[in-house]
């Protein structure tokens, strides 16, 4: 990249640099958001259905991790998989692969949390029925999840929004390698350290685009849906 260009320019003139972060950025937060998603859900669901000793302090501390410090998860994650830590054997560290799962585990509350208050929701509009019906814990789940998948497009996109945005911990253990971890947040605060306020403001603006391209898909993705099952 170079100095005073803009990433308007930079996209007009199909640098392949900038190709390359964006598409990392978009790979990292889209599968991360897929990991997490892949547990969080579940998740959220049977603490909205079961019962437990100490269901209140497991809700209560999983609403209090979502407003975890992306750079303390990033801590977390470095010390998990650098060379002296119990995953250190992986060697992942300082890789897009390192990226995901921070970014997961950061995203992972927000996606539980959302997800046990919208099936708690569904599950005392279906609650007579599905007793009715003798339906078990796991299809109740299966059941809640599937009937509110279009109330959890937005929980999806919540935890998109929070890995897309995210610099601190991918900066931790990625290390904003270029051409190989570099993302357009880590991209954005390294341009903005050079004092290339134009690039980076220009980058900004890029990501927020994206975000919205993302956003909108969904929408009408959940829009269509809506439409055919009424």
């Amino acid at each position: 990249m170079h100095e005073g260009s803009s990433a308007l320019t930079l996209v007009l003139g199909g640098d392949p640099a900038l190709y390359a972060i964006v598409g990392l950025s978009l790979f990292v937060s889209l599968t991360a958001t897929a990991c997490a998603a892949a547990v969080g859900l579940p998740l959220g669901a049977l603490l909205a259905l079961a019962n437990f000793p100490g269901r209140a302090l497991v809700t209560v501390t999983m609403n209090a991790f979502m407003g975890l410090p992306p750079v303390v998860v990033g801590l977390a994650v470095y010390l998990l998989l650098s060379r002296s830590g119990p995953l250190g054997f992986l060697g992942i560290l300082f890789s897009p692969k390192a990226m995901i799962v921070a970014q997961a585990i950061l995203v992972l509350p927000i996606m539980a949390a959302l997800t046990r208050q919208t099936v708690e929701d569904f599950w005392a509009e279906y609650r007579d029925e599905l007793t009715a019906m003798r339906v078990g814990p796991l299809g109740r789940v299966a059941t809640l999840l599937w009937d509110a998948r279009f109330s959890l497009t937005t929980t999806l996109l919540a935890g998109f929004g929070r890995a897309a945005a995210e610099v601190g911990t991918v900066m931790i253990v990625g290390g904003n390698i270029d051409g190989f971890t570099r993302t357009m947040t880590t991209a954005i605060a390294l341009e903005t350290s050079k004092g290339d306020l134009p690039l980076a403001i220009g980058l900004g603006l890029l990501l927020i685009g994206l975000i919205f391209l993302v956003n909108a898909a969904a929408w009408g993705v959940r829009r269509v849906g809506e439409l055919r099952a009424g």
